[in-house]
């Protein structure tokens, strides 16, 4: 634990200079560096980086909807004023947009999927300066806005957060005389409900097999984020259930930022970096955040700073693709380089008048910056263990896969949802080899070649205070050989798999204890497929067709493997400038990689695994260029149900080793189930429960 006068300590002293002032010359000088990317209409704002796969049309579109949401909250925020001419340029790009005549039109709907997307913040930014750019536009760009945003009506498929941009759009449209249809709201309705999980969170969609196990920042940028401008848009407060959902994630998402502002890197649309913020923005804004005005205050220019520090803004005053710098395999499939200017959600605070308390209150050290703490987050399925001291905040994941690949459809863990753990200062590897053979923050079994084992769908068992436990059915890949790298981390990566094997049922337990993770693994007795998964416990159900964990109907088409198997646990992947910075120490059963600024991660084996080893890589790291992952692993191949145990510890505060943490880890006797005692120094002891047998 952190000493009580923790918050004293320089890495928690909130931000100073984050004044409203500040967040508006960050904003205005992000507008001013995309302008001279427009086109002559200034309609279509093209910025060097990747494409899409919507396709440069489409990115142009992004370009223009996703700066001018920024431009809206820094007009509306200022009454109108406008000293650099912004609403006569978003004017001219709307006139232009709008025109089905004009070279520089905007794809409609039916013509581009993405155009849904932008619309929305096209519909939200229209509404948010209407008195000053809408009531003052000729009659013919209003009816061709309103034809263009018309194209959402009646249209359906929508199954995660865009049922939202369905929302906004058909809202303003009602607001200013144009066509909505009262049966897409009822049926956006009704999906938004079944995919809220209790606790403030939201599964942004159902997976193959039906459960809504789909967790990230989207929960905050999206789900929590589009109900308080719809509420804007119809001129009334946010709704009491919107409300109290969204006091109720800031309340858990607060553990999620460390005290140096780092958030947690985890899940799809990093890129999007300061759209995190956009939910506590928020809660002020509709007065439903647990966070008194100054702590409000403090994280968001702690993150604001962490970001612009770590060189997200680059030498021409542009958001590339990437999470610090530019680093292209952050991306998705539906990634452009106008994609990062979602950050503009994170400057939802503008609409805060000077006034406000967040702005005239000192700001104050949040209290999940006070003291070491392990916190569960039963909805997503993860244990937090934050460390103010030196800013770090890691998650072990044991309910959260957004596992949506056909089951018959070779596939790789998605680096961003199946790992079995994440954290603010360290971040998955993204290179293709590493999405093939994932070794950091991974459970595995390997094959005869020592390949690792993937993981399918995350089947919940049980999460404590202290310990949390899951299983999945794991396979293999066979791969084709060497293929090229498509930049897009988890989308372009499944083309490339030839085949699969099969495996058994691989259970991963936590113990968490501050700093310390005991991370323990062991494979069941293999089951006839059709046995049951804990569905229940993964927040849903059977909706397709196929067993609760995807195997039973196309999974048999793949061959089983047979074993033998050893077992694998890697540890934190550290990432650095040059490798020159990352240094290894070994021992006979533990392995240490340490960084020159004093962060370090270590594995060591407490039971059954023995092999200690280090993995390097070059560019596999959004972080920086060179990257090392210790892991442990077994000397020879285990059995059913033989645990193998490792103490996992990623710190930056000054330790020793951390080599004599845990005192045993000891099988204990159970003729029904796996049960497993952790003896930590000092005599705490915490205990593991796996399934019972035969798998359930």
């Amino acid at each position: 634990m952190t000493s009580p006068d923790a918050a004293h300590h320089a890495a928690l002293r909130p931000a100073q200079r984050w004044t409203r002032e500040h967040w508006l010359t960050t904003a205005d000088q992000l507008l001013d560096a995309t302008a001279g990317h427009a086109s002559p209409g200034r309609s279509l704002i093209r910025l060097p980086g990747p494409i899409s796969a919507s396709g440069a049309w489409s990115d142009g579109l992004e370009g223009y909807a996703r700066t001018f949401l920024l431009a809206a909250f820094r007009l509306r925020g200022e009454g109108g004023d406008d000293p650099h001419g912004l609403l006569e340029r978003y004017a001219d790009g709307l006139r232009h947009g709008t025109d089905p005549a004009h070279p520089e039109r905007w794809p409609r709907i039916d013509e581009r999927r993405q155009a849904v997307v932008e619309a929305a913040s096209v519909a939200v930014a229209l509404s948010e300066t209407r008195q000053w750019l809408w009531d003052g536009l000729d009659q013919a760009t209003k009816e061709r806005t309103v034809d263009w945003l018309a194209g959402i009506v009646g249209t359906r498929g929508y199954r995660n957060n865009w049922i939202w941009f369905q929302n906004i759009i058909e809202e303003f449209l009602v607001s200013v005389g144009g066509p909505w249809d009262q049966a897409d709201l009822d049926r956006n309705e009704e999906l938004q409900e079944r995919l809220y999980v209790g606790d403030g969170w939201y599964s942004d969609g159902h997976g193959r097999d039906g459960r809504r196990q789909s967790f990230d920042w989207y929960a905050g940028w999206a789900w929590h984020f589009y109900p308080v401008l719809h509420a804007r848009i119809q001129d009334r407060p946010l709704a009491r259930r919107h409300a109290d959902r969204l006091r109720a994630y800031l309340d858990q998402a607060r553990h999620l930022v460390g005290s140096t502002g780092a958030p947690l890197l985890q899940g799809r649309s990093a890129t999007y970096r300061l759209g995190m913020l956009a939910p506590f923005w928020a809660g002020a804004l509709a007065d439903a955040t647990p966070l008194a005005p100054g702590q409000t205050r403090a994280l968001t220019s702690a993150v604001a700073e962490h970001f612009l520090d770590a060189g997200s803004v680059d030498g021409d005053g542009l958001l590339p693709v990437g999470w610090h710098h530019r680093y292209d395999r952050v991306r998705q499939l539906y990634t452009g380089a106008a994609s990062p200017y979602w950050a503009s959600k994170g400057f939802l605070g503008l609409l805060l008048p000077p006034g406000h308390a967040v702005w005239t209150t000192e700001p104050e050290t949040p209290e999940a910056w006070h003291n070491d703490a392990v916190v569960p987050l039963r909805a997503p399925g993860w244990l937090v263990s934050s460390t103010p001291e030196d800013g770090l905040v890691r998650i072990v994941n044991h309910g959260s896969d957004r596992l949506l690949e056909h089951a018959a459809e070779p596939h790789a863990d998605d680096p961003f949802y199946r790992r079995a753990a994440y954290a603010n200062l360290v971040s998955p590897q993204l290179s293709q080899d590493a999405i093939a053979a994932p070794v950091e923050s991974h459970v595995a079994l390997l094959d005869a070649d020592g390949a690792p084992s993937h993981r399918d769908g995350v089947d919940r068992l049980a999460l404590g205070d202290h310990v949390a436990t899951s299983w999945s059915r794991v396979h293999w890949l066979d791969l084709p050989g060497a293929a090229s790298d498509s930049g897009a981390a988890s989308d372009g990566a499944a083309a490339t798999w030839a085949a699969m094997r099969r495996g058994p049922r691989l259970v991963t337990a936590s113990v968490v204890r501050g700093r310390f993770e005991v991370r323990i693994g062991w494979y069941l007795q293999d089951v006839p497929d059709g046995a049951a998964g804990n569905g229940a416990a993964g927040n849903g159900t059977d909706v397709d067709g196929t067993d609760v964990d995807g195997t039973d109907v196309d999974g048999a088409a793949w061959p089983r493997d047979v074993g033998p198997w050893s077992l694998q646990v890697g540890g934190w992947a550290l990432a650095a400038p040059d490798a020159t910075r990352l240094t290894v120490e070994t021992g006979t059963d533990w392995v240490r990689v340490d960084r020159r600024d004093g962060l370090s991660s270590l594995v060591k084996g407490l039971t059954g695994l023995n092999m200690p080893g280090t993995r390097r890589r070059l560019g596999a790291d959004p972080l920086a260029a060179a990257s090392a992952t210790p892991w442990l692993r077994s000397s020879r191949p285990v059995d059913p149900d033989e645990v193998g145990a490792a103490l996992v510890v990623l710190t930056g505060a000054p330790s020793p080793l951390d080599l004599d943490a845990v005192e045993s880890v000891t099988r204990l006797p159970d003729a029904d189930r796996t049960r497993v005692a952790v003896r930590w120094q000092g005599g705490l002891v915490d205990l593991v429960d796996g399934p019972t047998s035969p798998a359930p």
